[in-house]
């Protein structure tokens, strides 16, 4: 799929570095609407709150996209 091709360069390493850092991050909102189509999550919440130990931050409304880390070809295999 088209959004593994960064993953290997340098571009991919600092988004995942960055990504590590934010797991520290509390999300608090209220869920508006979610779907899950060709193995792809969308959230969207309304009313978000990002939480750290000493800082905070609203916001009206975020949109989460997830997908899986995994190659087809690793699925395929594994779903035989």
């Amino acid at each position: 799929m088209a959004y593994q091709l960064y993953r290997n360069t340098t571009l991919g390493n600092s988004l995942q570095e960055s990504l590590d850092e934010l797991i520290q991050v509390t999300l608090v909102g209220s869920l508006n609407t979610y779907r899950f189509c060709d193995n792809v999550w969308t959230f969207v919440l309304n009313d978000v709150e990002f939480r750290e130990v000493t800082d905070l931050v609203k916001v009206d409304k975020v949109k989460i996209v997830a997908c899986d880390g995994k190659s087809e070809s690793t699925q395929n295999k594994n779903d035989k």
